[in-house]
C-alpha cells in the first residue's frame, strides 16, 4: 500500500520513460532540456540497465570494412552511407557533450583481421573510402603494413585499419548520462518492471518485489526505450532479441603486441585490451537461432568458439585464463537503423539499435524526444 504523499507525488508525470539505458536516459535528458519545468520519470527493471548498455564491449565504432560491404546485400548504397555517417556523428556528439576523459575514451583506431576468403574485400577499400570520404573528410580504411608484428596466427592474411574508431568505458558513459539526468531533475526508479502500457491514455501497469503486487503510473507522454524487451509491452513490434557474450581474461602474463579495437568475421567477433586483459566477445553468428532470446545465459557453443579464437588466432600457442563472462541483450529488425515511431496517442518508441547503442543512443534519444514534444 502507498501513503497519501506517495500517491500524490510519485505516480503522475509529464513524461515517463521505460528503460534506463543509453536511449532512455538520452530521451529524458533531451526532453527535460527543452521542457525544464516538466516532470520526467524513468522506470528501469534492473538495478542497472538489463539490456546491453553496460554489457557491451565499449567499442566506439560504426562498422568494419567487411560489415559495411555485407550491408550492401540488404541496403542501398545511400542507406549504407547514411547509416555509417549517422553512427560516426553520434560518437562525435557524445564526445563533445561529455568529454573523452569522463568517457575513458581512447582513440587508438579500429582494426579488422582478414582471412584468406575475405581478401576480395581489401580490393574494395578505394571504392568504400571514396563513398565515405565526404562524411569523414579523409580516407577511412587502409592496409596495415607489417601486420605480422601484431602476433596473430598465419590464418590472418591482412589487417585493415579504420583510423576513425575508438573505445570507451560503457559504464562511465552511462554514469555521465545518470549524472546529467540528475542535475536536470529527472527521477530514476529501479527495480520496477512495466507489465502493460495503454498507449493512448498513458496508463502504465507495473510491479516490483515489494508487498505491492501491482500499481499504476500515468504519463502525459510515454517513451518506450526497452529495446530487446519491447515486445512484452508493444506486441506489434517486429524486433528480435540478439544475445551477445563478452568474456574478460585474467591479467595476461605477457605483453600485448597491439592496441585498439579489433573486428573479425564481418564484425560478429570483437576484441580489445582492457587493463592488461583480453576482452573478447560476439560470435552470435555461430548460433543465430540459439541467441534469439532475452535469457541471460552463456551459450557453451559460442564460448568454446571464442576461447579457440583467443588461443589459436589472437594469441596462438598461449593458454588464456578467464576471469568473468556475461551476456547482454540487443535488438535487431528488418533494418539496421533505429526505429523512432509514434505507437499511440501518448506513446512513442525509440528502439532497434542493432548492437550500435553506443554510437546511436544519444541521437536516437534526441529524435524520440523531438517526436514526443510534437505530440504534446
Amino acid at each position: 500500500m502507498f501513503s497519501y504523499w506517495e500517491s500524490k507525488n510519485f505516480f503522475n508525470h509529464d513524461l515517463i520513460v521505460v528503460g534506463a539505458g543509453f536511449v532512455g536516459l538520452s530521451t529524458a535528458i533531451h526532453f527535460k532540456r527543452k521542457n525544464p519545468k516538466a516532470s520526467v520519470l524513468i522506470l528501469e527493471r534492473g538495478i542497472f540497465p538489463v539490456g546491453a548498455s553496460t554489457k557491451n564491449a565499449g567499442f566506439a565504432c560504426f562498422g568494419s570494412l567487411t560489415e559495411i560491404l555485407d550491408d550492401f546485400w540488404s541496403m542501398t548504397q545511400d542507406e549504407v552511407v547514411e547509416l555509417v555517417n549517422r553512427r560516426y556523428k553520434g560518437l562525435q556528439k557524445i564526445r563533445k557533450e561529455f568529454g573523452d576523459k569522463a568517457l575513458a575514451y581512447k582513440h587508438n583506431g579500429g582494426f579488422e583481421l582478414i582471412e584468406e576468403d575475405q581478401l576480395g574485400a581489401v580490393e574494395q577499400i578505394p571504392e568504400i573510402n571514396q563513398l565515405l570520404e565526404k562524411s569523414f573528410g579523409g580516407k577511412v580504411f587502409s592496409k596495415v603494413k607489417k601486420f605480422e608484428k601484431m602476433g596473430f596466427s598465419d590464418k590472418i592474411k591482412m589487417v585493415v585499419k579504420n583510423r576513425y574508431e575508438g573505445e570507451l568505458d560503457p559504464a562511465k558513459y552511462l554514469s555521465c548520462l545518470w549524472n546529467l539526468a540528475g542535475e536536470l531533475g529527472v527521477k530514476i526508479v529501479t527495480g520496477v518492471e512495466v507489465l502493460e502500457i495503454e498507449k493512448d491514455t498513458g496508463r502504465i501497469l507495473a510491479t516490483d518485489k515489494s508487498e505491492n503486487p501491482f500499481f499504476e503510473f500515468f504519463g502525459g507522454q510515454v517513451a518506450i526505450c526497452s529495446n530487446a524487451f519491447t515486445k512484452k509491452i508493444w506486441k506489434e513490434s517486429e524486433m528480435e532479441p540478439g544475445r551477445g557474450l563478452v568474456m574478460v581474461s585474467n591479467p595476461l602474463e605477457f605483453e600485448i603486441p597491439w592496441k585498439g579495437c579489433f573486428h573479425l568475421d564481418k564484425g560478429y567477433v570483437y576484441f580489445r585490451a582492457v587493463d592488461g586483459r583480453l576482452l573478447l566477445g560476439g560470435a552470435r553468428n555461430v548460433d543465430f537461432e540459439g541467441e534469439k532470446t532475452t535469457e541471460n545465459k552463456v551459450n557453451p557453443k559460442i564460448k568454446k568458439h571464442l576461447i579457440q579464437l583467443a588461443e589459436e588466432v589472437i594469441f596462438p600457442g598461449k593458454t588464456i585464463e578467464w576471469d568473468r563472462e556475461w551476456t547482454g541483450i540487443m535488438a535487431f529488425g528488418a533494418k539496421k537503423s533505429p526505429l523512432i515511431q509514434q505507437v499511440g496517442l501518448k506513446t512513442a518508441a525509440g528502439v532497434r539499435l542493432g548492437g550500435m547503442g553506443v554510437a546511436l543512443g544519444w541521437q536516437a534519444g534526441k529524435e524520440l524526444s523531438d517526436l514526443l514534444r510534437k505530440g504534446n
